[in-house]
């Protein structure tokens, strides 16, 4: 059966039903996360261990939803704040500096069995690893999910106008690069 959101979270709520609405909850929303996620971390592992984290937190916040946001805004800044803390984290763990841990996500993504760096998306991929963190966030909530600058507003905390130049000046800097070949 399918719930719509606001269903899911009544029957959340109810202890009788509660693994159930998490159940279908997972279901409805663990792919597209799940490809949120792997888009600004690339690895798998990396994605699939953020991914169960993200869902952990769902678990445990859930009863604190105040459905002030749609639910699917509300995953994706719990996926989003994952991934950013992720990142962070891993330039702490390592010492290393921004552009070495850009550089070890680009290795990530040379080493996946499919990689062709003679290939458009590839290269588009690399073009991305190139971009500032946030830039890189903001790339990927709008080309690949389609992401409204409102959406991405409220997920971010940050104004759409800032939204939109971060955009603009990604969508700039990846065309450069794509041209330099």
């Amino acid at each position: 059966m399918t719930y719509t959101d606001q269903q899911l979270l009544a029957l959340f709520r109810s202890p009788d039903t509660r693994e159930e609405a998490f159940t279908a909850l997972v279901k409805r929303y663990q792919e597209k996360l799940y490809w949120h996620i792997r888009r600004l971390v690339i690895d798998h592992e990396d994605a699939h261990d953020l991914l169960q984290n993200v869902f952990i937190k769902v678990w445990h916040h859930l009863d604190d939803f105040r459905e002030e946001s749609q639910l699917y805004t509300w995953l994706y800044r719990i996926a989003t704040n994952e991934c950013l803390t992720f990142l962070e984290q891993q330039k702490k763990k390592r010492a290393v500096s921004l552009s070495d841990v850009e550089n070890s996500l680009e290795n990530k993504l040379k080493a996946e069995k499919h990689f062709d760096a003679g290939k458009l998306e590839w290269k588009l991929q690399q073009a991305i690893l190139k971009l500032p963190e946030k830039q890189r966030v903001v790339f990927h909530l709008r080309y690949y999910d389609e992401m409204p600058y409102e959406t991405m507003s409220r997920i971010l905390h940050t104004s759409e106008g800032a939204l939109k130049a971060s955009y603009h000046h990604a969508v700039k800097k990846i065309v450069a690069y794509l041209k330099e070949d």
